[in-house]
């Protein structure tokens, strides 16, 4: 038999959960200092699942609040001249993302439930703070002199509840004769008995109907990127520029340079993907981006093998090497402290006007030449 599912109410703060970060960034029980349970209640996953999604809302308000507060970024409001009353969404940027002369980063994530300064709320909830979000990145990034913007491009929409239309009758009633008003009324309530009984066995606490109201020029990741590079990353004063994008994020790159090729090309310095989705054919990337790709990006790929090995790939663009782990969600912070080396060294073959010699992969893959 079916177990009656408990309310869908949940705490909205992580004390009401019993839940905190401790010193190392892990997500504990405050009582009994235990890691993170999902089958808090057994044979009720919708619940459980219900309980999770609570969590990781509170996770996202969290990971904000850590950027404002711990990596002292600026929260800033999009579309840049959006009115009041109009849907929006936000980024995070340094003080100096638009001024610093040197060099700026730009952080990129994947798909799916994450927000900003997020890479995985799997990691979040389950490792820890430093492997599930951006925040080590924007840390060492400022020690190391760059300007910092942080996008967020799964934000494309609000949700707002459903206006209820009632539908009049199409014959007035009142010339019914009563007795047949009467067996309708009866037919009509036995209808809706049965209807409910369905709609709490299929669905015990039925939800709010939603509608999707999209935020302009940001309604998809690919939108938002290129939204965010007209109007802030080409504005910046930075003469080099790097991208670090993790999953789809790296496809939403390769729209933003097919669709501001020149531009890119003008102002990146180089380009850190991780295990990312994108695909130079499926996206009709021209041979010169190709070419550009090839000299300017590495995509840190999931793999059993190594860090920094290089791993084969039947596609014609940007180098892969191993990110040291065979799980997708940790590829960007596995490959950490390669991102920043390969960084250091574009910026400063830029420098001396001569080609990255890269020398840890200087086993450059085979597919290049073709």
């Amino acid at each position: 038999m079916k177990k009656d599912e408990p309310p869908l109410d949940f705490p909205d703060t992580l004390e009401g959960f019993e839940y905190a970060f401790n010193e190392k960034g892990q997500l504990r029980h405050i009582k009994t200092g235990e890691p993170f349970v999902f089958n808090y209640r057994e044979d009720l996953h919708r619940w459980n699942q219900k309980r999770y999604e609570a969590l990781g809302e509170i996770i996202t308000k969290y990971v904000y609040e850590l950027l404002e507060k711990d990596c002292n970024l600026k929260k800033i409001s999009i579309p840049v001249d959006a009115t009041e009353s109009e849907p929006k969404s936000f980024i995070f940027m340094s003080e100096d993302a638009l001024t610093n002369p040197q060099k700026l980063m730009v952080l990129i994530h994947g798909s799916g439930v994450v927000r900003a300064g997020q890479w995985a709320r799997r990691l979040i909830i389950n490792e820890d703070l430093d492997s599930g979000t951006q925040i080590p990145f924007i840390k060492r990034a400022m020690d190391e002199g760059y300007g910092v913007i942080v996008l967020n491009p799964n934000e494309n929409y609000i949700e707002v509840e459903k206006p209820k239309i009632r539908v009049k009758s199409s014959s007035d009633s009142s010339y019914e004769p009563a007795e047949k008003r009467e067996r309708k009324d009866k037919v009509s309530k036995e209808t809706k008995k049965r209807r409910d009984f369905y709609e709490k066995y299929r669905n015990p606490q039925r939800e709010k109907e939603m509608m999707q109201l999209y935020i302009r020029e940001n309604g998809s990741p690919e939108e938002h990127a290129i939204y965010v590079w007209d109007h802030f990353i080409a504005q910046s004063a930075a003469e080099n520029v790097f991208f670090v994008a993790h999953s789809y994020g790296g496809l939403a790159f390769v729209e933003l340079m097919i669709q501001r090729e020149a531009d890119v090309k003008s102002k990146v310095t180089a380009v850190a993907l991780t295990d990312s989705v994108h695909n130079v054919w499926h996206q009709e990337a021209g041979k010169t981006i190709r070419e550009w790709m090839r000299e300017n990006c590495c995509n840190w790929v999931s793999s059993s093998e190594p860090l920094d090995t290089s791993v084969e790939s039947m596609l014609p663009d940007c180098p892969r090497v191993s990110a040291g782990t065979d799980r997708h969600e940790l590829t960007s912070w596995k490959s950490f402290p390669s991102i920043f080396k390969f960084f250091t060294e574009a910026s400063e073959a830029k420098t001396s006007s001569l080609k990255p010699a890269l020398t840890r992969r200087s086993h450059r893959i085979k597919h290049e030449e073709l």
